[in-house]
């Protein structure tokens, strides 16, 4: 390989870097702006709900379809049309004046976002051999990582200076920038021999995986004994039961469920859910604190995530130096314990907890995340054939999405019960009562309005105490993760058969595929 060459993928991992950044502050810039956006279309919290739920649906729905796709078309080819949708589809929300478009602007980024993820790690299998995959894997786990914090900060210094729909439209140059990047400097790459499209396959993960997340979306708000949540679980869970058994009784799969027999790629795949797991854990709870309970701006309480991102840099370069020399066991364990302990430590907080405490914390977090994230997407890599590359990232990205919503659910059901149980608000008339039990922002705004100090103090109160509940229950499975990954994730790569050592595998030839 020339140094050119050399060069040459490293400017294309820039490009596909571009990408998930984008993704990335996308997932958690939407947050900030809900306040903004109900005011100025005028919705209520039903429409506002859906603004979110729409793009977590499409994303979840299709993201094991999409990377198998990728395999079969080209992922060069897929990548560019999914940044083509997810920009036009943001300049759409952008300018738009109703709910309904925005909703649906929104379904159609989750489409153009089920796309990019997938593919973005796929080609890093087939671009970049498998000693320097590591460094690779690291670029893009921090592209992504870092855009998720960023997101508060974006949006919050886009809303004081410009108008509520520039949260989408900084999407566009972005995707613009990785249309020109990826065309220029991706050279395609697809399966030489590719299965039969399988359609079944395709229908039924997708409609198992909506009516599943569905129902998890919707378990926090109407409760877990509620007819269409458990109805719409059952249905996703039969589903993709029909799916699973179609995908091992067919000749031609779309994925290959036999992968999670190899306990490089299930325990790699875990590692990366438990892992996701606890950041969001701590997504979900630290914005509100900063923002409801201490009294930052949106743009202020972006600001002081940075030592999460701080960490997240530190860590993922660490984590993947590490795995070159220890093996994915060792950084991945150490990562999930330092998750564990930052978590612990954040459990601590309290109503008037100075903010260098929560930074400390935040940072050690973000280490943590960093150190076990690159080794487990690595692990994953490395035990996936190159030419099945998108359909086996695609079986990580869909089970971190699921345990995403699954956490969230959960997560978001246990600060509800932990909220509600201090909250201590006698006296008030029924809907006054209700604003105020249904969550902080509601109790804050009863407070101010009725002009009640010890309202606002108990439900800030209620709120730390909610947070600790979350913290600890994330924390816990961080520890047991630790634990079991330690024990479980092979040290080493494994060798797949007919596959050429480390020391001697090639990357990809940089040329283009020319098959139409």
């Amino acid at each position: 390989m020339t140094q050119s060459d050399d060069t040459r993928r490293w400017w294309a991992l820039a490009a596909l870097g571009v990408g998930v950044l984008t993704l990335g502050f996308d997932i958690t810039i939407m947050n900030v702006a809900l306040p903004t956006i109900a005011g100025e279309l005028s919705v209520g919290t039903d429409a506002l709900q859906w603004m979110v739920n729409a793009y977590v649906l499409a994303m979840a729905g299709l993201t094991l379809t999409c990377g198998a796709l990728g395999d079969r078309y080209g992922r060069k080819r897929l990548l560019l049309t999914g940044l083509v949708i997810f920009g036009v589809a943001s300049a759409v929300a952008a300018w738009s004046d109703s709910a309904g478009v925005v909703i649906a602007a929104r379904a159609l980024m989750g489409v153009g976002g089920a796309i990019l993820t997938p593919i973005a790690f796929a080609v890093v299998a087939v671009l970049f051999a498998p000693h320097e995959r590591g460094r690779a894997v690291s670029a893009l786990v921090m592209g992504m990582g870092v855009g998720i914090p960023l997101g508060p900060i974006i949006g919050g210094w886009l809303l004081e200076h410009f108008w509520w729909g520039s949260i989408f439209l900084v999407n566009v140059p972005m995707a613009v920038l990785g249309i020109v990047a990826i065309a220029l400097l991706l050279p395609e790459s697809r399966d030489p021999a590719p299965p039969r499209p399988d359609v079944p396959g395709g229908l039924l993960s997708t409609l198992g995986l909506v009516a599943l997340v569905y129902g998890l979306i919707e378990a926090p708000g109407r409760g877990w004994g509620d007819w269409l949540v458990l109805g719409a679980l059952a249905v996703g869970i039969l589903l993709l039961a029909a799916f699973a058994r179609w995908e091992l009784r067919t000749t031609e799969p779309m994925i290959d469920l036999r992968l999670f027999g190899r306990p490089q790629f299930l325990w790699g795949s875990l590692a990366g859910v438990l892992v996701t797991f606890g950041l969001l854990g701590l997504l979900f709870v630290t914005p509100p604190y900063l923002q409801l309970v201490n009294g930052y701006d949106a743009l202020g309480t972006g600001l002081r995530l940075l030592p999460l991102i701080g960490g997240l840099v530190v860590g993922a370069p660490a984590g993947e130096k590490l795995a070159a020399r220890s093996g994915y066991r060792a950084p991945v364990a150490a990562g999930l314990l330092l998750v564990a302990a930052g978590l612990g430590l954040g459990a601590a907080t309290e109503t008037d907890t100075g903010y260098g405490f929560v930074a400390g914390w935040l940072a050690l977090v973000g280490l943590g995340i960093g150190l076990a994230l690159s080794p487990a997407m690595a692990a994953v890599l490395g035990a996936l054939p190159p030419e099945r590359s998108g359909s086996g990232t695609a079986i990580t990205m869909t089970l971190r999405q699921a345990g995403g919503a699954l956490g969230v659910a959960v997560l978001g059901s246990l600060l509800a019960q932990g909220y509600t149980d201090k909250l201590a608000a006698p006296g008030l008339p029924g809907p006054a009562a209700e604003a105020a039990r249904d969550n902080i922002a509601g109790a804050l705004a009863v407070a101010e309005r009725l002009d009640l100090p010890a309202l606002a103090d108990s439900a800030r109160t209620a709120y730390v105490h909610g947070m600790t509940l979350v913290l600890i229950a994330t924390a816990a499975v961080a520890l047991l993760s630790a634990a079991l990954t330690a024990v479980l994730l092979p040290g080493r790569p494994a060798t797949r058969a007919g596959t050429p050592s480390d020391s001697t595998a090639q990357p990809a030839p940089l040329h283009h595929d020319t098959r139409e």
